[in-house]
């Protein structure tokens, strides 16, 4: 049965892919014929096509190396006797990473010829707008889960071994976390220097063409919210079937019910093709809400998983309670999305009061968005806490044989679920971006106001759908994240009994060595968004310092009788992206290594817990909070509370200002972090396991 759930995967990931290349195709037919457009869109373009060349060859330069240490370690150091499997893990890993890449730039690709196209079509009113700006969303979104669910199955089909998957999930996870500090990092340096100097010095629009760092703005746009955050969720969905993976290959082995492995790969296949047909469904009318459309799209797609894993559960004998926890982790990941938007919509009293604050100058701004903030964590940490709860209820009578291996199973279950319509949430993030840029398109092009009134409501749809997408994705990045924590346990039970030396039932937090290492994983995530925002800060310093060189040494600038030297502001901000992703991804890495040579699976354990706890909270809250100031900016630039150039609006610029590296760098580069130091912590469980300095 596994090998046909694989072949179905592989063939629902082809029609993906199919699918994929219509969606592009449709979009590139959509027609564009501004010529300012035109040439604003190829800049776009060309330095989104630079920056990710520059940073995917240093990514795979690193990767390079890593393979080499994964070669000479994983499945046992080579010194204990070279195995083949050692090369089949260190190609694992680099599969990971290439196909990680190759969703990225997928995305990149159609997201910067449907910005201006999404503009254009803007001119006949939103529903084609919306159509074209969702389309080419979609195109990502079935590009990642399409190569996700191809390359796992090919994988386990080639190799049958977990922790293949495990190395597969590592190649994607160490791309993803380099491509997200290094896109947001790119993407906030330009946004806040064009806001700072655009509109808070210079009394400009946001994308006025005078102002020099607007094009690497709307190439952030496409480095950091496109490539980025697709490379995000690949690596969340492929470490949630990992994890799984791992614990039902362990549940075939010891329990009575034999089809673990195959309803894993069964529902993230029913994952996709639900997906797609939610995508196709999709629809708004002439005057339609953008935000409800691409709401109901994501309550279609969950429905019809629902249904399909219902009748996919009857008609091959999978168990009710591993369904019924994969079902209330997609519910659990819907909720979450709408008390999200209910803290960052433009529509509702969080953005309202934080804009009607902003009268009494920015430090109100700062303190209420804060609070709302915070005050945003409580539901998502609940809804998780409940999915981990429930899942692990219902799963744990499966077979008193093994009940805790099969409660583990069924929050990674839970996690699986939640990620199960990625498909469609990567399909509504890329939309943001899109629309984003045909914003400021549009505004370039000279396409008037009506046209720049649809691209706003289209805007304030997309940064809402963001930040509901990213507390999804975060949310079941701590789902996934805890399915790791069994998979660790797993793996050095495995190499203990290899070993003959006594395994591990669970962790004790009044020992020291689980308590240090708690207490020091709780601190990674806030040195790790520190380190990030620093980055930020600096780059956008010397961008500014940039923009105000061209307008105190080219005098026609600001009349428009001169262009601006665009390429230099991007050049700028890709550089301290390189320059800067460095440090924040080497302490994640390096800390869980000294930490378990330090504390051996102890500390480990404790590491990996203070780290979920810690990184969901702070990832939650940033990335609301940066929602919230957002559209509370762009709340105040509808006409409320005094309109554009009023003091409610200087402050609310600041609110999104501080508020942009919180939602677009930091936040969502958490649950990246998260998971990769699970991941590390899983695949060298054998030598945090033999040696240690405490133990």
């Amino acid at each position: 049965m596994i090998v046909l759930m694989e072949v179905a995967g592989i063939v629902i990931s082809l029609f993906a892919f199919a699918y994929a290349a219509w969606l592009y195709l449709w979009v590139k037919k959509q027609p564009q014929e501004n010529v300012q457009i035109e040439k604003v869109g190829k800049l776009i373009q060309d330095g989104a096509r630079a920056f990710l060349g520059r940073q995917y060859g240093l990514l795979f330069r690193f990767a390079g190396l890593v393979a080499i240490i994964i070669c000479a370690l994983i499945p046992k150091p080579i010194w204990q006797g070279f195995s083949v499997q050692n090369i089949f893990m260190m190609i694992s890993y680099l599969a990971g990473t290439l196909f990680s890449a190759f969703a990225g730039k997928i995305g990149i690709e159609v997201a910067t010829i449907a910005n201006g196209r999404c503009a254009y079509a803007a001119r006949d009113g939103i529903k084609p707008a919306f159509m074209t700006g969702f389309r080419g969303g979609a195109v990502m979104g079935m590009a990642v889960v399409g190569a996700c669910n191809l390359g796992v199955c090919l994988v386990y089909m080639l190799l049958g071994d977990p922790q293949a998957i495990l190395c597969f999930s590592f190649g994607a996870s160490s791309l993803a976390l380099f491509a997200k500090v290094g896109g947001g990092i790119f993407t906030k340096t330009a946004d806040i220097a064009a806001d700072l100097t655009g509109k808070v010095e210079l009394g400009i629009p946001e994308d006025d063409p005078r102002n020099p760092a607007v094009i690497a703005d709307n190439v952030g746009d496409n480095v950091g919210d496109v490539a980025g955050m697709g490379a995000d969720l690949f690596d969340s969905n492929v470490a949630s079937l990992a994890a799984t993976i791992v614990i039902a290959a362990n549940l075939d082995r010891m329990s009575q019910f034999k089809g673990n492995i195959a309803t894993v790969f069964c529902y993230a296949a029913l994952g996709l093709l639900a997906s797609i047909l939610g995508v196709m469904t999709a629809k708004i009318g002439k005057n339609g809400n953008p935000t409800k459309a691409l709401n109901s799209s994501t309550y279609v797609t969950t429905g019809i998983y629902a249904v399909l894993t219902a009748l996919a559960t009857v008609i091959f004998k999978f168990r009710f309670e591993i369904w019924a926890s994969c079902v209330l982790g997609l519910l659990v990941g819907v909720i979450i999305g709408i008390t999200t938007d209910y803290f960052t919509d433009d529509s509702k009293k969080p953005v309202h009061n934080v804009a009607h604050a902003s009268h009494t100058g920015p430090a109100f701004t700062i303190l209420s968005g804060i609070s709302y903030g915070f005050l945003s964590t409580m539901p998502a940490m609940i809804g998780t806490g409940i999915s981990t709860l429930i899942s692990y209820r219902l799963c744990q009578n499966i077979d008193p044989t093994c009940s805790g291996e099969y409660a583990l199973f069924g929050i990674s279950m839970a996690a699986v679920g939640m990620l199960s319509i990625v498909g469609m949430i990567v399909s509504n993030d890329a939309y943001g971006p899109i629309v984003d840029n045909a914003r400021g398109l549009a505004e370039m092009g000279g396409l008037g106001d009506k046209v720049l009134e649809i691209t706003d409501e289209l805007d304030s749809a997309g940064n809402t759908v963001k930040a509901v997408t990213k507390g999804f994705s975060i949310s079941a990045a701590g789902l996934t994240v805890i399915a790791l924590l069994g998979t660790f346990m797993s793996e050095v039970n495995s190499a203990a009994a290899e070993l003959g030396v006594a395994g591990v039932t669970g962790f004790d937090v009044m020992d020291p060595l689980v308590f240090f290492g708690m207490l020091t994983g709780a601190a990674i995530p806030a040195v790790f968004s520190a380190i990030l925002i620093l980055g930020v800060d600096r780059n956008a310093q010397r961008m500014v310092a940039e923009i105000h060189r061209q307008f105190s040494e080219n005098p026609g600038l600001k009349e428009g009788k001169s262009d601006p030297d665009y390429k230099r502001c991007i050049e700028i901000a890709a550089d301290g992206a390189i320059r800067e992703l460095i440090p924040a991804g080497a302490v994640a890495i390096v800390s869980t290594i000294v930490v378990g040579i330090v504390g051996g699976v102890s500390a480990i354990a404790g590491f990996l817990v203070g780290n979920i706890v810690s990184g969901l909270l702070l990832a939650l809250f940033m990335s609301n909070a940066g929602g919230l100031w957002d559209n509370a900016k762009k709340y105040v630039e509808s006409g409320h509370e005094g309109g554009k150039g009023s003091e409610a609006h200087k402050s609310a610029v600041v609110g999104d200002t501080v508020g942009d590296p919180f939602k677009d760098t930091a936040g969502p580069s958490i649950n990246t972090q998260i998971t990769v130091v699970s991941l590390i912590a899983s695949l060298l469980s054998t030598l945090f396991l033999t040696f240690s300095i405490f133990r």
